[in-house]
């Protein structure tokens, strides 16, 4: 997840997570509209049916942003405030809970001057037809522009009805999974305007709380700020390093089955993060060596070198923006990544290396047909082009080559010989088979890449006997997948030749499975040492119903192939900041110890200099208290293998005419998200006669094989599972999550209010959204540990967007840990800092903890 591609990828996670909050109780498994933002949401166990959003446009289509603040005023009532500076248009809006089954928008337009010529706009709600248009059927619109209607009739319905009628109500495109209501078309007339928007609800749909209500209408500023220093850590894990120093001791690190192992035969197992653009190239090398240090006391062992080659950072690897072409590495910008990969390889740290992505071709790079390519515009993106293209390929190559073979100051030694690089990546996110398929289609103006792409479609369908219209189109199942995964490892193969030819020992993966690709994406990632994959959450990714809606560990589960590693280069949630981002890496950490997933990257330590504080940022969790809360618990309870893998396995093995025919994926299919649930998910490649090269999956001994993507594991009124193991429980009705072994204890979710027993830990919490983690720090149970680390997260909000300080909700409540006597509670900043003793009376064996503000510290040791 990248700075450039957020608003894409906020779009995409909004259709597919869009509502994954459900309220505490019972009515949250049934349908319920929420104003989410100030915007209806339709949602059900965190399947999101109907989701909305403003969308204004200038002449010509020009997008013309509408800015929505939203605040809630009291229960149920709402305002939005905003203004369109394109359209100079200001908007004022009240929501409220007009009936028991109805919200009331009065929405207020001041147009400050008058727009002619222009496409106008509205609200935008968009329906999941392909899910649930059997149970809802179409949308229908309402006469004389008043609104529209989806449901059965004597059955769950909703009407949106304005007064007076708008301008324009239709299907965007005549499909009716969009729905357009126009306030102003084709002019905004100088002056006020008021619509009255009533949204009823009929049959079992109920109205809900928002996000915002349901973790309580706080003053944020009255939390204690600065509860996490940006340039050192409130923990030291650095133990966990010590053996390993300098990364790479061990030999390179290699594939054996499904694992990672270095040469001496450990296994290799990474908790990561990543390092990117500016920080890259902008962080002096004192403080390098600093953060190199700190990342080792936060518990990382790997990092990735991302956005090195970006055109939106300056300097980049090839200079700045004055440069011809990306022929030439400058050997200024390589000295700094140089000088990172020392520093992290001194700390017992490996390192993932990027060789593309997003380099920007330019003129002088002698790319064929590149102004077709660059439409007018000074550089261009090479994505999809690469497959067709031999000239983009060979200058990937010559990149490769030079990257690799260059020689470090600081070691002495190439990349390719260089033991701390764990892995490399061939391309980011450019795949064929699911996203850029579509930029070599004869509608999208590239003439002479069309017909290369036509070529090799018609070769392949002839050799086959396919239908060639079919196979050409990208965008359907079907032939075009066969297609698509032979072209996109026949490059596969060419990269990887090259790069060990120049001399890569290490695993190398092409590229990764991202953005809701589905299942049929993961045959030309085959060839590659181990499938990588991206997936980006939401707010309550602890409360999306298994039966219904997926969540961000189903995307990463769905990945892992048999015989294959798997890595994530990415995790995170959006939009930032996320309420409840506290409970994300825990979570994470232990899903990966019970899947089998060899190495985690979290999407981004940081992507600014590391010189100070900075500002707020989803891609900056170096200063963000919420994410640092749980990242060194994660990172301990992964790296020691806290909790257990998984003693069952399932494995889903689609037939041929279903992975190529079908778009399975965790979207829709109830056996990946429940199987997840329970055991290990592996996915198994079928024998495929136009893919000779696609080794058909041994299943594992005693795996329990799903042919049927639809089968639910679970009832369908189920509202927790319990892992296997007995180690992990996820109750989505309350929105929980508990880790439970001799280790690591810990609760997380939706606890306010609960008493939660799990055996050496009791706890008590009072604030309603909280992670609250106890872990034994010298490797012995908890009840026998000398020292115990207890993390604590909640909702940390900055100043304001772009604004320091944070300000971190306190974690209240009460705790108590069996463990031996003589040990003191501190409070902890750094790990320097001895911290100040907080009162934990001791008595029947268990330290008795009161948690209050006053701590003012998500970071205590008990020692």
């Amino acid at each position: 997840m990248k700075r450039l591609c957020s608003l894409a990828r906020l779009a995409l996670v909004a259709l597919l997570f869009g509502g994954t909050f459900a309220a505490a109780d019972a009515k949250a498994a049934g349908w319920a509209v929420r104003a989410e933002d100030g915007m209806p949401v339709l949602a059900r166990g965190g399947a999101a049916a109907l989701t909305t959003n403003f969308a204004f446009w200038g002449k010509n289509w020009a997008w013309a942003h509408q800015s929505a603040q939203f605040k809630v005023l009291a229960p149920f009532d709402y305002a939005i405030a905003g203004n369109n500076q394109i359209l100079n248009l200001d908007l004022a809006a009240r929501i409220r809970k007009s009936a028991d089954r109805s919200l009331a928008w009065d929405l207020d337009f001041n147009a400050r001057s008058a727009s002619t010529d222009v496409v106008g706009g509205g609200m935008v709600f968009q329906f999941d037809l392909a899910a649930f248009g059997a149970e809802f059927g179409e949308p229908q619109l309402l006469p004389e522009n008043r609104g529209w209607t989806w449901g059965r009739p004597g059955g769950n319905r909703l009407e949106m009805r304005f007064e007076p009628p708008l301008a324009a109500v239709f299907f965007e495109a005549g499909k009716k999974n969009e729905v357009r209501a126009f306030f102003y078309k084709g002019e905004v007339p100088l002056g006020h305007r008021r619509h009255v928007a009533t949204l009823s609800l009929a049959g079992d749909i109920v109205i809900d709380q928002t996000t915002q209500e349901r973790f309580g209408a706080a003053d944020h500023t009255k939390w204690p700020a600065d509860i996490l220093a940006w340039n050192v850590s409130p923990v030291d894990l650095s133990f966990l390093n010590a053996a390993e120093k300098p990364a790479g001791k061990r030999g390179f690190v290699k594939v054996v089955k499904d694992k990672l192992q270095f040469e001496d035969g450990t296994e290799a197992r990474f908790w990561g993060t990543n390092i990117t653009a500016y920080a890259l190239f902008q962080t002096p090398k004192d403080a390098v060596r600093a953060q190199a240090k700190r990342l080792s006391e936060l518990g990382f062992n790997l990092v990735r070198l991302h956005h090195h080659d970006s055109p939106w950072v300056v300097p980049n690897v090839f200079g700045d923006e004055r440069a011809a072409n990306t022929k030439v590495l400058q050997s200024d910008m390589l000295d700094r990544l140089d000088w990172w990969i020392k520093c992290l390889k001194d700390e017992g740290i490996y390192v993932w290396l990027d060789m593309h992505v997003m380099r920007a071709l330019r003129p002088g790079d002698d790319i064929d047909s590149y102004q077709e390519l660059a439409k007018g515009k000074p550089s261009v993106d090479l994505k999809g082009y690469n497959y067709v293209n031999a000239s983009i390929r060979e200058a990937m190559k010559r990149f490769n080559e030079d990257y690799v073979t260059h020689i470090s100051a600081y070691t002495g030694l190439r990349h390719a010989d260089e033991p701390a690089i764990a892995a490399m990546l061939i391309t980011n996110e450019n795949d064929l088979t699911h996203h850029y398929g579509h930029s070599l289609l004869a509608n999208k103006g590239v003439l002479m890449h069309n017909a290369l792409y036509m070529i090799q479609v018609e070769a392949f369908a002839k050799a086959h006997g396919l239908n060639k219209d079919r196979t050409a189109r990208s965008w359907e199942p079907g032939p075009s997948k066969l297609f698509l995964n032979d072209l996109e490892r026949r490059f596969n193969i060419e990269m990887i030749a090259s790069l060990r030819a120049a001399g890569v020992k290490v695993p190398i993966v092409t590229t990764s499975t991202w953005g809701a690709s589905p299942i049929s994406s993961l045959p030309a990632l085959t060839s590659g040492s181990m499938i990588d994959v991206h997936a980006y959450g939401r707010v309550g990714e602890l409360e999306a119903n298994p039966v219904h809606a997926p969540n961000m560990v189903h995307w990463l589960a769905a990945s892992q192939v048999v015989g294959k590693p798997l890595s994530v280069t990415e995790w995170n949630v959006e939009p930032f900041p996320t309420a409840d981002r506290h409970t994300v890496p825990l979570y994470v950490a232990a899903a990966a110890s019970h899947q089998g997933w060899s190495a985690l990257m979290q999407y981004a330590f940081s992507q600014a200099p590391l010189i100070s504080a900075g500002n707020p940022s989803n891609w900056h969790a170096y200063n963000d208290p919420a994410l640092m809360a749980t990242l060194p618990a994660a990172a301990l309870a992964y790296r020691r293998g806290d909790v257990r893998a998984a003693t069952t396995t399932y494995v889903l093995a689609p037939s041929r005419e279903q992975l190529y025919d079908q778009a399975i994926s965790p979207a829709n299919s109830v056996a990946i998200r429940t199987a997840v649930e329970k055991g290990r998910l592996l996915v198994a490649m079928p024998q495929t006669k136009e893919l000779p090269w696609l080794e058909k999956s041994a299943i594992p001994a005693g795996a329990t094989v799903i042919s049927n993507p639809a089968e639910s594991l679970l009832k369908g009124d189920a509202v927790e599972a319990l892992s296997d193991t007995g180690e992990l429980r996820r109750n989505w009705e309350r929105g929980t999550y508990l880790i439970n072994t001799p280790r690591t204890q810990s609760a997380m979710g939706w606890i306010g209010g609960q008493k939660i027993d799990l055996g050496d830990v009791e706890i008590r919490a009072s604030t309603r959204n909280a992670t609250i983690a106890v872990q034994s720090l010298d490797g012995r149970p908890i009840a026998k540990a000398g020292a115990i680390l207890i993390s604590l997260g909640a909702r940390s909000q900055p100043k304001t967007e772009n604004q320091l300080p944070f300000h971190s909700e306190p974690v209240e409540g009460k705790i108590s840990i069996r463990a031996v006597s003589g040990l003191k509670l501190y409070n902890r900043a750094g790990p320097a800092d001895k911290g100040r003793v907080i009162p934990a009376p001791y008595s029947d064996g268990r330290y008795r903890i009161t948690l209050d503000r006053s701590i003012g510290s998500y970071w205590l040791v008990l020692k």
